[in-house]
């Protein structure tokens, strides 16, 4: 699982004494070729450093394998991911697990507010000391991460029922009306859009140089990051509401046809046969390892060996039948779902087993989110309830006039959320000035 520090498969370090090249990559998949490209970046490296006295040397060394890592692991071979201090999707990382290894503070206080001009149902997204937003009326705001001032805004004109999705310079969202706009994420300028068919209400993904989004026309696009031109189309019979989520070269889509689609991000083929899920789903899969995990709108959750196509578990409340319209998080071998009955049930990851289970006061129409080791619950009632990973406990609640509809965003210590009139909120630490 991609949540900047849950999977750390393959990740053990030594380099002749003192760093070791990984085998597997976040995922598990071999490296590969990848290894005699960090072995290409290093030789250039060595090549810089000689001449020059050892600190020198050995800080030439340090940045040298520091790029080579960013090249080979980072943004280009799997897309937009929370590596330590940015949340750049809704779902945190490329891989929709809604997770993140920060530890907030035991203590947090609202540090700054922000009112947006209409109502907000989106995640707001935490890059680079900014936060980016969009509200339902078609307004894209950037601010600052540590005073809350507005830095710029975009009027589109046409309402946003998805959250941005931010990859290195660029911010893509899409609208209601099936426009997709690409936005430069330092000035606030229009690079490009293009019009698909049908309402977008999902994220944007990214791999490499290419733009993932979905239709409710039940299409998934690939577009070209340059200048948005189209690459292919993967066509399902029903809408499509959830976000893509990679692994390999791989992008995984749960299907109001009620199936899990694994496309090619490449060249927009089937890269295996729908796996039957036994109901629609609107809710977007995460992806931890070689597994999928996605509830259906039906109650159940269900877990899918994407790379075998069978599945391995399914969870159904034997009490009372579930509904399912959000989307899972998953970390440290948890699986944490919400219901439209109020419930927050974690799940084992390898059995589907339930751990624990929470009941709000009203249901949450929000995917929950987890950091470190807390759960965090955003609930129409206007709590922002705090729970322990571990049993569900309660640690810590917020409590607003207003709904919460949407996730909040994790990353530099600090916690920011939308509510249902607008308003912004930061939170931290009272000592983090």
């Amino acid at each position: 699982m991609a949540d900047g520090g849950t999977n750390r498969t393959g990740a053990a370090y030594i380099i002749r004494g003192m760093i070791k090249l990984p085998t597997t990559d976040r995922l598990g998949s071999p490296i590969g070729g990848r290894r005699s490209r960090l072995h290409g970046h290093a030789s250039r490296f060595r090549q810089l450093c000689r001449g020059t006295d050892s600190w020198s040397a050995l800080a030439g060394l340090v940045i040298g394998w520091a790029v080579a890592f960013a090249d080979v692991f980072g943004v280009g071979s799997l897309g937009t991911r929370a590596v330590g201090a940015d949340w750049p999707l809704s779902r945190g990382d490329a891989q929709s697990t809604g997770a993140t290894a920060e530890r907030l503070p035991a203590n947090l206080e609202i540090r700054w507010e922000f009112s947006a001009e209409e109502p907000i149902d989106a995640t707001p997204l935490i890059v680079d000391g900014r936060v980016y937003l969009a509200d339902v009326n078609g307004m894209l705001y950037c601010l600052d991460l540590k005073s809350g001032q507005e830095l710029w805004r975009l009027e589109t004109g046409i309402g946003f029922a998805s959250s941005p999705a931010v990859d290195r310079d660029l911010l893509v969202i899409g609208d209601l009306d099936g426009k997709v706009y690409a936005v430069d994420v330092a000035s606030g300028q229009l690079r490009w859009e293009r019009e698909v068919g049908g309402e977008i209400g999902s994220d944007a993904a990214f791999f490499e140089d290419n733009v993932l989004i979905a239709s409710q026309d039940g299409n998934l696009y690939g577009l070209a990051r340059a200048d948005g031109s189209g690459l292919w189309k993967y066509e399902t019979s029903d809408q499509i509401q959830c976000n893509p989520s990679l692994a390999d070269d791989r992008t995984f889509l749960g299907g109001c046809d009620g199936n899990l689609h694994a496309v090619s991000v490449r060249d927009g083929t089937a890269a295996a046969d729908p796996v039957p899920l036994g109901g629609p789903t609107g809710s977007t899969p995460a992806i931890t390892g070689n597994r999928a995990i996605l509830p259906i709108m039906d109650g159940a959750v269900v877990a899918i060996d994407w790379k075998s196509g069978r599945e391995l578990w399914r969870y159904v409340d034997e009490e009372r039948s579930q509904e399912y319209r959000t989307s899972p998080a998953v970390k440290d071998q948890v699986v944490v779902v919400t219901s439209q009955n109020r419930h927050v049930d974690a799940l084992d990851l390898e059995t589907g087993k339930r751990k624990w289970r929470y009941t709000l006061r009203r249901r949450a129409d929000a995917s929950p989110v987890i950091s470190a080791d807390d759960v965090w619950i955003a609930s129409t009632d206007g709590r922002l309830t705090r729970l322990s990973l571990a049993d569900g406990s309660e640690k810590w609640q917020f409590e607003i006039r207003g709904q919460f509809t949407s996730s909040p965003g994790i990353a530099q210590g600090r916690l920011v959320i939308a509510d249902s009139r607008g308003i912004v909120r930061c939170f931290a630490s009272p000592e983090d000035n």
